[in-house]
């Protein structure tokens, strides 16, 4: 089959007998009596039909062979028409000579070289214009934002190519690696995607007005880097991770009461900040304890901006897009989708109540009246036993009339009108405030009057409605 010579090949196919016969000899050669390949078998008819196409298909393995028909015969009834083969060409396998001159070798080994210098050439200048994308290209407008820019290079080293030893998590906005600087600085970089270089442009606007946000609660934003579409955002890195690690999944060190009561205060100072403390509004959208992250001194810090929109004090809101975690969401987004700074509390109001009963937001292994955390504690605090809605694993931690004053601040966050819910302001006055100085009278009333009406050791529950009450 592979000496170059033409080959003569006989496939008949006897139906009522279900058999192949495949017959090969040279083209000089009458066909042999017996034939190379023979099978029978019945379940041959499960193949074939009445009225069938005939034609060439060819495979190879690794190797190439060129393979050629030069004449074919067909017949379905009896023996095909012999081929007449004494004009037939003959393709034999081409010679080479095994020498090869001085010159020949000379010739070959320069012209290597050549191939080898061009190669090089081509390695280093694509080399260059990929470094000069990725670092050196700065368009205008990003300096128009936010000056303080990363190179690439910086943060691949800084995260160790990002590494997936150094990933710290990652979302529906990207990846999160933990990197460090080559001043010893520890940072998180979060990789953000974007489609289109419009959108980046607009996403940095907003980012790089939030990286002059300043205050002890929010984690801080040092710089950026752009590589085509995709920005490295560069954050402080919180050595203690997120607050939900802390409580939720039997963690192997459980945040105690102080700890928890003492990171809600620093969140909604944090949240006030953004809220009423800077000269645009910013209604973070995404408030849920895993983007609440902890600092070396267990300080709570709010972080991931991502969802995040800045308004004009006064302003309407006009997004049109409702963004958020399931469980965090307030209700009238299900209907309005701008947010407000309403909606930040509510969702704030779902994380007080997490850090105080030790669950989620919605559990699926509990019974069913208990799978919705808020629904849950407000039937507690309806039935004058609000306290028991309290984390089992931190008993005896702390004083029953502050763990029922903060139960109920997370129910008055979680009122399904946003009208009725309390402002940042009187959030932080309840939770950092001093009763006799530094919150304000009236939100401290309420609490004493609810206290007094349903608490955590019963009470009289026909006792008339406090404004606290009504908004719980």
């Amino acid at each position: 089959m592979r000496n170059g010579q033409n080959i003569r090949a006989w496939i008949e196919f006897d139906g009522p007998q279900f058999e192949i016969n495949v017959t090969i000899a040279p083209v000089a050669v009458s066909k042999p009596s017996r034939p190379l390949i023979s099978y029978s078998n019945p379940k041959i008819a499960n193949y074939v039909s009445t009225e069938m196409y005939v034609g060439f298909s060819a495979s190879k393995t690794n190797w190439v062979e060129a393979q050629r028909i030069l004449a074919w015969s067909l017949s379905d009834t009896g023996v095909a028409a012999d081929i007449n083969t004494t004009n037939l060409p003959v393709f034999l396998p081409e010679t080479t000579s095994s020498s090869l001159s001085a010159g020949a070798i000379a010739g070959i080994a320069i012209a290597c070289v050549v191939f080898l210098l061009i190669c090089l050439s081509g390695g280093y200048w694509f080399w260059r214009k990929t470094k000069i994308e990725e670092e050196d290209e700065i368009e205008d407008w990003e300096l128009e934002y936010w000056p303080h820019r990363f190179s690439y290079g910086e943060l691949k080293q800084a995260t160790d190519g990002f590494s997936k030893n150094d990933l710290l998590g990652q979302g529906g906005f990207g990846r999160v690696y933990r990197g460090t600087l080559p001043n010893n600085t520890q940072v998180a970089v979060k990789c953000v995607n974007h489609d289109s270089k419009q959108g980046l442009r607009e996403f940095m606007a907003e980012i790089s007005s939030m990286g002059r946000l300043q205050h002890i609660n929010l984690v801080q934003m040092r710089g950026w880097c752009r590589k085509g579409n995709e920005l490295m955002l560069v954050y402080d890195f919180m050595p203690n991770g997120s607050l939900n690690r802390w409580i939720f999944d039997n963690p192997k060190t459980l945040l105690g009461w102080e700890g928890r009561r003492r990171v809600l205060a620093d969140v909604a100072e944090g949240l006030n900040y953004l809220h009423h403390g800077w000269d645009k509004v910013v209604i973070h959208r995404d408030i849920k304890s895993s983007n609440i992250l902890l600092d070396s001194e267990m300080r709570g810090r709010l972080g991931d901006f991502g969802l995040a929109k800045l308004y004009e004090h006064g302003a309407a809101p006009n997004t049109t897009r409702v963004v958020g975690t399931l469980g965090y969401l307030a209700p009238e987004l299900a209907t309005v989708t701008a947010p407000t700074v309403a909606s930040d509390v509510y969702s704030f109001g779902v994380v007080v109540l997490e850090v105080a009963c030790g669950r989620r937001p919605i559990e699926t292994w509990a019974a069913e009246e208990e799978q919705v955390l808020i629904d849950w504690v407000r039937e507690k605090y309806l039935d004058g036993r609000v306290c028991e809605a309290a984390d089992k694993r931190i008993a005896g931690q702390y004083v029953a009339e502050e763990m029922e004053r903060v139960l109920k601040l997370g129910l008055a966050c979680c009122h399904p009108d946003p009208q009725h819910r309390p402002t940042m302001n009187e959030v932080v006055a309840v939770l950092v405030g001093d009763e006799a100085a530094a919150a304000p009278a009236a939100v401290l009333s309420e609490l004493a009057q609810a206290g007094e009406s349903v608490g955590c050791s019963g009470g009289d529950t026909n006792a008339e409605e406090s404004p606290l009450q009504s908004t719980v």
